[in-house]
This record gives C-alpha cells, sequence and structure tokens, in this order.
C-alpha cells in the first residue's frame, strides 16, 4: 500500500546516519537511457476523495516526491498517524531490532485475510512461529539446491515449446512465465499435485490478485466486515476454485499418507506431519489449507513478475542484454544451465535484482506499532502505521545514484558492498523474511538464462508499459514480447 500524507517536519539525515549512495559505475550519459516507466510522484498530497481513488486504482501512483527525498515522512491521513520510513537503521529497527513491537496490522488482515487466511504470511504470535518452524526445512540450502535438476527440466520445456512457435510470434512473457514458474512449483514443493493445468490455474491468480489487490475504501476506513465490497462478487467464485483445486491435492495426499506407500517429502507432506513441540498438536485444516493457497499464489506471482520485467527491461537496453547474452552462451555451450554452476550466472542474477529494485515484487511492507517507539528522533504512538516501502526505498534519493534508471552493474561482486542490506528489501528482512527467497532466486537465474540463451525477446509496439500494485507490482495488461530465436 501507498500512503500519501500530510506531513510533519521534516527529519534529515545527519551526514553520519546518511549510507553511501550506490553509484552504478557509468552514469555517464543518462539521459540517453530509457527511463523505466513508472508513475510520476505527486507534486503535492491527495485530498481524501482523490487519495482513496488512487490507493484502489494503483497505489505506487500516490507516492508524492516528499517520499522519495526525506528518510522518515510522518503525518496523518484517512488510516490516522501514519510513518513511512525510508531510512535503513530505522528499517533495521522496525524489521529486526524491535520487530516483537510491530505486527501485520488490521488493515493487511482485512484485504487479505479473505482470500489467504491464516497462512505464514498473515499468522501472528505463536501460530506464526509453529508455522516457520514446519516450513523451514522444505528451504533449507540442502533442500532448495536439490530443486535446482527439477528447475531445469521446466527452463527446458519451455524453450523447447517455444521452438515450435513461429519466429516473430507476438506472446505474452508475463503468461509464460507465470506459466512456468507454476511447473516449478509442481515439480518441487507439490510434487505434481496440481490437478488442473497451469494456464487455467495462472489466470485465476491473476484474476483473484487483480480483484483483491485493490483496496477497498471501506477497508481503509475501517467498517465492518458485514457492508459489501466493491469485489466482493468477483472475488467469491476465485475463492471457491482455490478451495476445489487445493481441496483435491490435501485429499490425494492424505491418501497416500494412509495408504502407507512412501511419500515425497516436500511442502505437503511437512504441513501435515507438523506437530507442535510443545503440545503435540498439528496444524489445523484450515491453517493447512491457507499455507497452501499462499504458496501457490506468492510462489509464483512474485517470480514471474521478477523474470517479466527483468525481460522487458532487458529488451529496452540492448548493451546490457548482450553482455547476459555472452555470459549465458559462455556458461551453457550445450543449451542447458549446469545444476552445479547456478552460481556463476553473476550477470544474469545482478539483472534480476536490479529489477526486483524497480519494481519490486511486494511494494509495500506494512506494520503497526502495539506500543510506543522511538523512529530515529521520532516518537510515535501506539497504533501507529509504519510503512517501508521497497518501490519507494529502492529509488530514493538520498539511497542511490540514477535511481529511476536500469543498471544492473550495482548488483555485480564488486560493487555490491556498496549496498545497504536494509535499503534494498525485495524480500523483507527479519524474523518474517521470505522464507522462499533462496529458492525464488534460484528458479528466476535458471529460467532467464535459459530464455536468453535460446530466443530475444522483444517489447511489442504498442504496448504502453506502466507497473500497477496489485498485493504483487505487476505490469498493467500483460507484457507482448515479439520471440525470435537467437
Amino acid at each position: 500500500m501507498s500512503l500519501a500524507l500530510d506531513p510533519a517536519p521534516p527529519r534529515e539525515m545527519s551526514a553520519r546516519e546518511t549510507p553511501a549512495r550506490v553509484r552504478p559505475p557509468a552514469v555517464v550519459g543518462e539521459g540517453r537511457r530509457p527511463r523505466p516507466p513508472a508513475p510520476v510522484p505527486l507534486d503535492a498530497v491527495p485530498g481524501t476523495l482523490a487519495l482513496l481513488k488512487g490507493l484502489r486504482d494503483n497505489p505506487v501512483a500516490t507516492w508524492t516526491r516528499w517520499h522519495f527525498e526525506q528518510p522518515i515522512v510522518h503525518g496523518r491521513n484517512v488510516l490516522g498517524s501514519a510513518a513511512v520510513v525510508s531510512d535503513p537503521a530505522v528499517i533495521r529497527h522496525v524489521l529486526v531490532g524491535n520487530a516483537a513491537n510491530y505486527d501485520k496490522g488490521e488493515l493487511q488482515r482485512r484485504t487479505l485475510g479473505g482470500g489467504l487466511g491464516t497462512g505464514l504470511l498473515l499468522a501472528e504470535g505463536d501460530q506464526w512461529r509453529a508455522q516457520r518452524r514446519a516450513l523451514a526445512p522444505l528451504f533449507s540450502p540442502r533442500h532448495v539446491d536439490g530443486f535446482k535438476r527439477s528447475m531445469v527440466e521446466v527452463a527446458d520445456e519451455m524453450v523447447e515449446r517455444w521452438a515450435r512457435l513461429r519466429d516473430g510470434r507476438r506472446i505474452d512473457i508475463a503468461n509464460e512465465m507465470a506459466r512456468a514458474t507454476l511447473r516449478v512449483l509442481g515439480r518441487t514443493v507439490f510434487s505434481e499435485a496440481m490437478s488442473g493445468p497451469e494456464d487455467r490455474f495462472a489466470r485465476v491468480v491473476s484474476a483473484f490478485l487483480e480483484s483483491v489487490g485493490q483496496v477497498d475504501p471501506l477497508d481503509i476506513l475501517g467498517m465492518p466486515a458485514w457492508l459489501p465490497r466493491l469485489g466482493a462478487a468477483r472475488t467469491k467464485p476465485l475463492l471457491r476454485y482455490f478451495e476445489e483445486e487445493v481441496t483435491a491435492i490435501l485429499d490425494k495426499r492424505r491418501a497416500l499418507l494412509a495408504s502407507g506407500a512412501p511419500a515425497p517429502q516436500d511442502l505437503l507432506t511437512l504441513l501435515l506431519a507438523a506437530r507442535d513441540p510443545e503440545t503435540g498438536a498439528g496444524l489445523s485444516d484450515d491453517d493447512v489449507r491457507a499455507n497452501v493457497v499462499t504458496f501457490l499464489i506468492a510462489g509464483h506471482e512474485t517470480t514471474s513478475n521478477t523474470l517479466t520485467w527483468a525481460l522487458y527491461l532487458l529488451s529496452q537496453h540492448p548493451e546490457e542484454r548482450a553482455a547476459v547474452e555472452r555470459e549465458v552462451d559462455d556458461l551453457m555451450p550445450e543449451g542447458r544451465v549446469d545444476p552445479g554452476r547456478v552460481d556463476d550466472f553473476v550477470r544474469t542474477r545482478a539483472v534480476l535484482e536490479e529489477a526486483m529494485r524497480l519494481y519490486p515484487p511486494a511494494a509495500s511492507i506494512t506494520r503497526e506499532a502495539l506500543g510506543p517507539d522511538t523512529l530515529g528522533t521520532l516518537r510515535v504512538k501506539a497504533r501507529t502505521l509504519v510503512i517501508v516501502s521497497p518501490y519507494v526505498l529502492h529509488r530514493h534519493r538520498l539511497l542511490w545514484d540514477a535511481p529511476d534508471h536500469f543498471h544492473p552493474s550495482r548488483f555485480m561482486p564488486e560493487n555490491r558492498g556498496g549496498i545497504d542490506r536494509f535499503a534494498f528489501l525485495p524480500f523483507g528482512a527479519g524474523p518474517r523474511v521470505c522464507i522462499a527467497a533462496s529458492f525464488a532466486l534460484q528458479e528466476a537465474v535458471i529460467l532467464l538464462a535459459t530464455a536468453l540463451r535460446h530466443v530475444r525477446l522483444d517489447h511489442a509496439p504498442g504496448h504502453e508499459v506502466m507497473p500497477v500494485q496489485r498485493i504483487t507490482l505487476r505490469s498493467r495488461g500483460g507484457m507482448p514480447m515479439i520471440l525470435r530465436r537467437r
């Protein structure tokens, strides 16, 4: 969520507090580089009605220039007292140092709870800790490393299917990436348990996020849940589809476990077998179902969006694309990613990280203060909404040089050390950092490298690109591209 505020006077960073800005090696001739599309920050704080409309249409379009220039913006709006934080030291305090004082907040539970329930994303307290302990083993380095071969197989199948298409064919690369990332989930954390085709599931996920991702004014104003929401009619059949799909997945796995036959040690088995070490109780059916839905939706949507943005950005920067093509040609002489060399794709990974900087998968992290606290020199009261927006943070004028431009070189090994850990948050940070971050990045490297080794994708003329926030940050209207074999 974005929040335009009627701001209090700014708190300036001292020279000691201000991190060194991450300067790309070559910003000379910056004016000749195309500026990746993004909403132009507002010059003034919108009024209440304009803000409510903006939050529903596209929250990232409601930020003002003030937010990209000040480390903390504090004030009041329709949600009451709120602070937008872009100071890495203060972000560390909120997400790590005093994380126990901040929870997800009632607004986030109102807007997402109907679809994602009490899964890992929204659970709090003991319930969250129990789920995190149960799921952590699946995403250990050993397990994630073991997924590489399945990811390579999916990547190979993707380019084999493209090879059957006519050269110059127009395809929606957003849909293609969604299909591939869903197939990866089916081969790894769900072990081919998905009953329906990936295309259909991807379309339903997209429609679901489009619906629930539009912030309803009634939720912002804290109106009772029984009042009908604008998108409720569209959301109900989508939720029924998820319910049916997930029930089929769980029934199939429970039958396998009951038969005594060997079962894959994947997310499903871990969820169904998880026991609280203190009480011995298993996760409730609602908790199991909520986590399956969360991983099916968030586990592919965020990665597919990152891949979509990366391919688009490379299509607009031929020199950067040529550099990555040289890397993949060198590392993939047979046209296939060697699972043992995934970590060698340093430029490919840098492109993905720069894509996540400009278009972070989750554009906002919101927390609500449970008690009073001090953020830098700002004293906040209980129930203050604290917003850390990776979209704002990653483009902040105090933290980055040429913040609105595409420079993958920022993330090359020789430059990476200059990036403050809390100035770049594509996967969040602290106890609630994305549990599948290493899984997602490994998957994205394999899929992007394989695509670039075999094809060249150019943005289709006539399509206007604009990021829109629908929980995740996606391209409005998909991403049509022209496919040509290399």
